[in-house]
C-alpha cells in the first residue's frame, strides 16, 4: 500500500516544522529516504529532525564518511548518504541494518537504495518557484506500517 501528499514549504522554518512533526510520528524501526537535488535541504531537515529528538549534536553530511550516528534521548538516528554507493549490496555492506532496528534510519539519496526497505517514508525535496528558501515536499508512504495514525496529517 502507498499514499502520497504534498507539502508546500515556504522557507527553510517550514522545513524545519516538517522536520518536527515527523520527530512527533517516527520511532525505531523507521526508514526515511529522502531524494532531491544538491542543496535542496536534505541534510538540514536530518539536522532539524535530530534537534527536534533533543539532541544538540551538529549534523554534518555523511557524503564522506557514509554513516553518522546521532545520540538523542528518544533513540540513535543512523544518517547515511548512498550517494557514491555503487547500490543496495554496497549499502547493506556498511551495516547500517544491523542498527535499524533500534533506531530511526534517515538516508540521503535514499532512491538509490530503495530496493533495501520495502516499507519506507520517502521525502521528495524539490526547490520552490516562490524564492530561494521555498521548497517542496513529496512524502511517499510505501507499505502498511505507515497506515498508522500521524504519518501523513499536514
Amino acid at each position: 500500500m502507498s499514499a502520497d501528499e504534498v507539502r508546500e514549504l515556504a522557507d527553510i522554518a517550514a522545513l524545519e516544522r516538517l522536520a518536527a512533526d515527523l520527530g512527533e510520528v517516527l520511532g525505531a524501526g523507521d526508514v526515511v529516504l529522502l531524494e532531491g537535488p544538491i542543496g535542496v535541504g536534505k541534510t538540514r531537515l536530518v539536522s532539524a529532525f535530530v534537534a527536534a529528538l533533543g539532541s544538540t549534536d551538529q549534523v554534518t553530511s555523511p557524503t564522506y564518511t557514509l554513516m553518522h550516528v546521532y545520540e538523542t534521548p528518544r533513540l540513535p538516528v543512523l544518517h547515511l548518504d548512498a550517494y557514491r554507493l555503487s547500490g543496495v549490496q554496497e549499502y547493506l555492506d556498511l551495516g547500517a541494518g544491523d542498527f535499524a532496528h533500534d533506531s530511526i534510519t534517515m538516508v540521503e539519496w535514499g532512491d538509490r537504495v530503495a530496493d533495501a526497505y520495502p516499507e519506507h517514508l520517502g521525502l521528495v525535496l524539490e526547490f520552490g518557484q516562490s524564492g530561494d528558501t521555498s521548497r517542496r515536499c513529496t512524502i511517499r508512504s510505501r507499505g502498511r506500517s505507515w497506515q498508522r495514525p500521524g504519518i501523513l496529517n499536514p
